[in-house]
């Protein structure tokens, strides 16, 4: 390549070529030689692309359980590309700890807990850190240690940059500013089911039944960026028009949906009875400038035949695409919401998995990988 009359063109001629090539193509060029990799890793180039849409790369990444996270060298992050149905693999051996599990990502970013080493005062004590880390660029930074229980028991939520972090658990949340954590109580009547933060405020489902009859409701509680004003001070969210909305859904989970969009996900329960069967698995879609439900749609029988027992399986993904899986099956159903001439259509599919699972129950979430995210 030394060589090559590329080599001669001006860096700024370079940049316009590449930056007209898809990410996918991009990362691949990037591996060709030396130069290239540098002409495309510099600064000017990943800011040349950073307000480009098409060079935003939507991915599924699949997530080991926590009995199962894997000692960084060996460590690698299982992705499917929807739009190719191809199974892609990053290393995560860039990551100088004993061991990791990627949890969660936001605006190109991934976001792990890691093992920090025990230092020689600290005896058993097994300190968590987070992690955040681009896995296209391998630059990382750590976030303030934490005990271990919060990366068993609580949910991390990004807000609108790297450093915007939550922990949330049903008696407190933590709040990452300032290279410290600012620690809140919160009211919450029970432990808060699959939270989503949106702009500055959180949704979470919460249990108000009794221990023989759930009862699930919406909460919200705003997130304000200022130590003297940030407070979980959860209020219940409903509405006299949402009728029996709550009471026709098994078991509900929340995912992030399109721009000011909510997905609810459960069973559709047939009748009100307390052991009442389900006949599908049903998605709603709550629009939050409305606060007006719509069906997105319904899983086809002959694959919801494989999730019946809904207590034994996951959803992960959002916006326009939501993940389903179960034990022991070794496929994944992939429900996609898309555009067509004018009318809003949706497709339900099956995606083979080709890794192994501690359980066999895949969990994941979304990643839109990106070369100009910066942690």
């Amino acid at each position: 390549m030394e060589s090559s009359p590329m080599n001669r063109l001006p860096q700024d001629a370079l940049h316009q070529i590449f930056s007209s090539l898809p990410i996918r193509q991009i990362i691949i060029c990037k591996a060709v030689c030396k130069s290239l990799y540098s002409t495309l890793s510099s600064p000017s180039f990943l800011h040349l692309i950073s307000s480009y849409p098409s060079h935003i790369f939507p991915l599924i990444a699949l997530r080991p359980s926590h009995r199962s996270h894997s000692h960084s060298p060996h460590l690698a992050l299982h992705l499917i590309d929807p739009l190719s149905n191809r199974w892609l693999r990053f290393p995560l051996n860039f990551l100088p700890f004993p061991s990791l599990l990627p949890i969660t990502s936001s605006h190109g970013l991934l976001y792990l807990w890691a093992s920090s080493p025990n230092s020689p005062n600290s005896g058993p004590i097994n300190n968590k850190t987070l992690i955040v880390c681009n896995p296209l660029t391998r630059q990382f930074k750590a976030l303030p240690q934490l005990g271990s229980a919060w990366s068993r028991h609580g949910s991390v939520l990004i807000g609108a940059g790297p450093s915007q972090v939550l922990v949330l658990t049903e008696l407190a949340t933590l709040y990452s500013t300032n290279n410290s954590w600012l620690k809140f109580s919160s009211d919450l009547p029970s432990k808060p089911r699959s939270p989503v933060l949106i702009d500055n405020f959180i949704l979470a489902l919460c249990d108000v039944g009794s221990p023989w009859r759930s009862q699930w409701k919406l909460f919200m509680s705003l997130v304000i960026d200022s130590e003297d004003q940030l407070a979980q001070k959860w209020t219940r969210l409903e509405k006299d028009e949402w009728g029996d909305v709550f009471d026709i859904i098994k078991r509900p989970r929340l995912l992030m949906g399109g721009k000011n969009k909510v997905l609810m996900i459960g069973g559709l329960k047939s009748s009100y009875s307390l052991h009442s069967a389900c006949s599908t698995i049903l998605i709603l879609r709550l629009d939050l400038k409305s606060l007006e439900w719509d069906e997105a749609g319904r899983m086809p029988s002959q694959m919801y035949q494989f999730f019946q027992d809904l207590s034994k399986f996951k959803v992960f993904g959002g916006g326009n695409r939501v993940c389903f899986s179960v034990k022991r099956l070794g496929r994944l159903v992939l429900w996609e919401c898309f555009e067509e001439n004018g009318c809003e259509k949706n497709e339900w599919r099956w995606i083979d998995v080709v890794t192994g699972n501690g359980d066999g129950l895949c969990r994941g979430f979304l990643l839109e990988a990106q070369l100009s995210a910066v942690p």
